[in-house]
C-alpha cells in the first residue's frame, strides 16, 4: 500500500508520479479512503507542479477505471461521440446527434448540466416533458440500434473519482489546470466506449479558455490522450466571441435547434454543426459528403429523426406533435447607442447575466428558469444604425438594471470584422 502522504510529498516536490501512485489517488478519491484535504492537496500539487503526458494518461485511465465502462463499440462498431468545452448559445449537440443519426452514423452522448456562464445539453433537453435522460448501458444500446441516437447524463457509476475531483476543483482554484481538465472530460467521454470522439474546443471571450493558445493546447492534450488510450479522436477550435446562433436560453435554444434540424436555422450554427458532424463521420470510418448532411437538414430527415429518438426516449407525444416553448413574458429590447459596426460582444458576461436572471444555476440547488432567454439580432461586423435593435431579452420579471448591464455588453465602433468560425483542426 502506498501512503497518501508519500504521494503528496513527491508531487509537491515536482516528481513524476508512477502509474501505481496515480491509481492510488483515483481509488482513494472514488472509495472515500482519501479525505477532502488529501484530495485537495493532490489537486493543488498537480495544478502547480503540472502533470506530464504520461501522468495525464495514467490519471485519465485510473479515473475511467474507477467506474463502469460500457464498451458500446464492441456491440455497435462505428458509434461516435462529440464533446464541447462549452459556450454561450452552443446548442450544436442538439442538432448534430439527430443529423448524423439520420445519415446512418450512430451517436451516443453522455452530456452535462450548466456550468458557470454556459448552459448544459441536459438542462436544455429537460424542456421536453417526459424525456428520460438517465439511460443505462442496455438502454443506450437499444436506443442506438433503434434510432442511431442516445443522449443522457452520466450516471453515478461512471467515473466516480471524477465526481470527487470535480467537486473540489472549484473550491481549490484548480479548475484551469489543463491536465485535470483533460482527465475530467475523458474519464467520462471514454466511459461509453465509442469508436471515436470529436472535441469542439471553444476560444474567445465567451469560452472557458479565452486565450487561443491555451485552447489549442487543451485540444492537443485531449486528442493525444484519447488516442493513447485507444480511441480515435480529433478536435476543431471554434470561435466563441459571440453567442452561437441567435438564441441563448434553455427552451429558446431547443427551439432554435429544432428549426436548424428542419433546415431553417442560422448560418453560423449550421456551419459549425456541419463541420463537426463531418469530422465525427470521418473519425468513425463513415465519411459523409457535406452535401449529404445538408440534404438531411433541408429535406426534414434530421428533424424527423429527432422526433423518433425523443419518442423512444420517453418524450410526451403531444409535445412532439406541437412543441411549446414558454419564453419569459417580459420582453425588453437592447438598442445600438450609435451608428457603426458591431465590434465587441462581451459573451461571458451575457451568459452570467442570464444566470443572474434565473436562466442558469447560481448554485447546485438553485432552480432553473428554462424560459429566461436572449435573442441576438446583430452579429459581429454587421453595420447598424443608431437605435437599431441589437438584442431582445425575455425575462420572467422586469429589471431595468439588468437590461442596462446587458446593453453594456454590446459595443459599436467605426470598423469591425466578422470572426472566423472554424479556427483550426487538431
Amino acid at each position: 500500500m502506498i501512503l497518501p502522504y508519500r504521494i503528496l510529498e513527491r508531487k509537491r516536490a515536482g516528481a513524476r508520479l508512477t502509474e501505481e501512485e496515480i491509481r492510488a489517488v483515483a481509488a482513494g478519491a472514488a472509495d472515500g479512503s482519501w479525505g477532502d484535504g488529501q484530495v485537495a492537496a493532490f489537486l493543488m500539487a498537480a495544478a502547480i507542479r503540472g502533470l506530464d503526458a504520461q501522468e495525464t494518461r495514467a490519471l485519465t485511465l485510473a479515473m475511467l477505471e474507477s467506474g463502469e465502462r460500457w464498451e458500446l463499440a464492441r456491440d455497435l462498431p462505428g458509434v461516435g461521440d462529440k464533446h464541447s468545452t462549452g459556450g454561450v448559445g452552443d446548442k450544436v449537440s442538439l442538432v448534430l446527434g439527430p443529423l448524423l443519426a439520420s445519415c446512418g452514423v450512430p451517436i451516443v452522448m453522455l452530456a452535462g448540466r450548466g456550468l458557470g456562464h454556459t448552459a448544459g445539453t441536459i438542462d436544455k433537453l429537460e424542456s421536453i416533458p417526459g424525456l428520460d435522460l438517465e439511460p443505462d448501458r442496455a438502454r443506450c444500446l437499444d436506443l442506438l440500434r433503434r434510432s442511431n441516437l442516445a443522449i443522457g447524463g452520466a450516471t453515478a457509476a461512471v467515473a466516480p473519482a471524477d465526481r470527487r475531483f470535480y467537486a473540489l476543483r472549484d473550491v481549490t482554484a484548480t479548475v484551469d489546470s489543463l491536465p485535470l481538465i483533460t482527465a475530467s472530460i475523458l474519464s467520462k467521454k471514454l466511459a461509453t466506449g465509442a469508436a471515436a470522439v470529436v472535441f469542439d474546443v471553444k476560444t474567445g471571450n465567451g469560452a472557458f479558455l479565452p486565450d487561443r493558445g491555451q485552447a489549442a493546447e487543451l485540444a492537443h492534450m485531449l486528442v493525444d490522450t484519447a488516442r493513447s488510450l485507444g480511441t480515435a479522436a480529433s478536435a476543431l477550435l471554434t470561435d466563441m466571441n459571440q453567442p452561437l446562433g441567435r438564441w441563448v436560453g434553455h427552451a429558446a435554444e431547443l427551439m432554435e435547434a429544432l428549426d436548424s434540424l428542419a433546415g431553417e436555422g442560422p448560418a453560423d450554427l449550421r456551419e459549425v454543426t456541419l463541420a463537426l458532424a463531418g469530422e465525427v463521420a470521418r473519425q468513425v470510418g463513415r465519411p459523409l459528403p457535406r452535401a449529404d448532411l445538408e440534404r438531411a437538414l433541408d429535406d426534414g430527415r434530421a428533424r424527423e429523426r429527432f422526433d423518433e429518438w425523443a419518442a423512444l426516449q420517453g418524450a410526451d407525444p403531444a409535445w412532439l406533435a406541437a412543441p411549446r416553448f414558454d419564453l419569459g413574458p417580459v420582453e425588453r429590447p437592447v438598442f445600438a447607442a450609435r451608428a457603426g459596426r458591431l465590434a465587441t460582444v462581451h459573451t461571458r458576461q451575457l451568459g452570467l447575466l442570464l444566470v443572474e436572471a434565473g436562466g442558469g444555476r447560481s448554485g447546485p440547488e438553485a432552480r432553473l428558469d428554462h424560459g429566461v432567454s436572449l435573442r441576438v439580432d446583430a452579429r459581429l461586423g454587421q453595420e447598424v444604425a443608431a437605435g437599431d435593435e441589437l438584442a431582445r431579452l425575455y425575462l420572467r420579471r422586469d429589471d431595468d438594471r439588468l437590461v442596462e448591464r446587458v446593453s453594456a455588453c454590446f459595443a459599436v465602433a467605426d470598423e469591425a470584422a466578422a470572426p472566423e468560425l472554424i479556427l483550426d483542426r487538431i
